[in-house]
């Protein structure tokens, strides 16, 4: 194999990115068909501008992305998909327009292997129904995310838009609650799932519509409404019935994946400011559900004990915020009195891939589709 293959000779590497070396797209192609690689994926900027996309995942078959000009051109079969693999504005900076989504995240995929770039966003859309009315299916069709997490739907998929229950561009997942018009969680992915799980097998909550879990190559990923509660009132017990039983899956999950080989990441509405810095009004909200001593506490032992990582806050130690849900009352959200309770966390070795967290803040009060602002994260090698 020639020299300016490097990185695909070898199985386990997770490949490299070919850049205006045309010739090579057979040599590529020829490669991956005689199963030298488990899977590979190319970047090829050629003559005319192309931009092409090679993916063989164990050994299926090879499938091939390629746009020019404004024309995208897409055959994805099996082996694209689980790759992750699409068109995106990955040769803008070689003078081409850009397209949603990113083919330059997916430069190489190694089966089993995250990769090189990922990009995950979460959100509780506080309905889903009105926020898809709203301007949530607007951003979701411009998002660049691979992964997007959805809590607090509220509805069953024969109540939603086709838009919302099987986006083009996305594979979704939906788990509803068996009480109608509460709960619920979504996951949304460029890659289709290997695996899903609803629920983390405690009876109480497998039909509530609070967790939903899919494996990707590389990556256990899931969405979490984790009960708000109310002090002094049965809501505050199912919380702490919740938190009890959450703990040790968390625990377990993580053990599992790092067994295979893979990272976790539980990104959604933990329900749970775990610091000063990550609440406006902290004075007046510590006898509150969401600030109570004991919740900080078993939040602290995600990250202690279970031995997970608040990614956002790794990236910005110090605060305050970014708060991520501002109260629709009063001029909360003008006011910047939010709450940082949305967050990713995830298995160190993730974490420490993390480059940038941003909250999507809408620039108005009016803008706004929820009372909650995606939290959006990019993992990159």
């Amino acid at each position: 194999m020639r020299p300016g293959l490097r990185g695909f000779e070898d199985s386990q590497h997770a490949g490299c990115a070919v850049e205006r070396e045309p010739a090579l797209a057979g040599e590529l192609l020829e490669a991956a068909e005689r199963g030298e690689v488990r899977a590979v994926v190319g970047v090829l900027v050629g003559d005319h501008h192309r931009v092409h996309g090679f993916a063989q995942p164990g050994g299926g078959a090879v499938a091939e992305v390629q746009y020019e000009a404004e024309t995208v051109v897409a055959q994805q079969e099996s082996a694209a998909g689980a790759a992750g693999l699409r068109p995106g504005p990955a040769a803008a900076e070689h003078g081409e327009p850009a397209h949603p989504g990113s083919l330059a995240r997916v430069l190489s995929v190694v089966a089993g292997n995250l990769p090189v770039v990922l990009t995950v966003s979460t959100v509780n859309v506080n309905g889903m129904r009105a926020a898809a009315k709203k301007g949530f299916v607007e951003w979701l069709a411009t998002s660049e995310a691979d992964v997007v997490l959805c809590q607090e739907v509220r509805a069953e998929e024969s109540q939603l838009p086709e838009e919302v229950v099987a986006p083009d561009g996305w594979h979704a997942r939906h788990a509803s609650c068996e009480v109608k018009g509460r709960n619920g969680v979504s996951v949304y992915s460029r890659a289709d799932p290997e695996e899903v799980r609803v629920g983390f097998g405690e009876a109480e909550f497998e039909n509530s519509g609070r967790y939903l879990e899919v494996h990707l190559p590389g990556l256990v990923v899931a969405s979490l409404y984790l009960p708000s509660g109310d002090v002094g009132t049965p809501r505050q017990e199912e919380k702490e019935r919740f938190m009890a039983a959450f703990l040790p899956y968390l625990a377990e999950l993580r053990a599992k994946a790092e067994a295979a080989g893979a990272e976790v990441l539980v990104g959604g509405d933990w329900n749970i400011a775990h610091a000063e810095v990550d609440l406006k009004n902290w004075r007046t909200n510590r006898k509150n559900s969401g600030f109570l001593p004991e919740e900080r506490e078993w939040l602290g032992r995600v990250y202690a004990e279970a031995g997970y990582v608040d990614v956002q806050r790794k990236l910005d130690p110090e605060g305050p915020g970014p708060y991520t849900w501002w109260s629709y009352r009063g001029k909360a959200f003008d006011n910047d009195a939010g709450w940082r309770i949305d967050l990713q966390v995830a298995t160190p070795g993730l974490a420490d891939r993390a480059v940038s967290a941003t909250v999507e803040r809408a620039a108005t009060y009016a803008e706004r589709w929820s009372d909650h602002a995606p939290l959006t994260v990019t993992y990159q090698d």
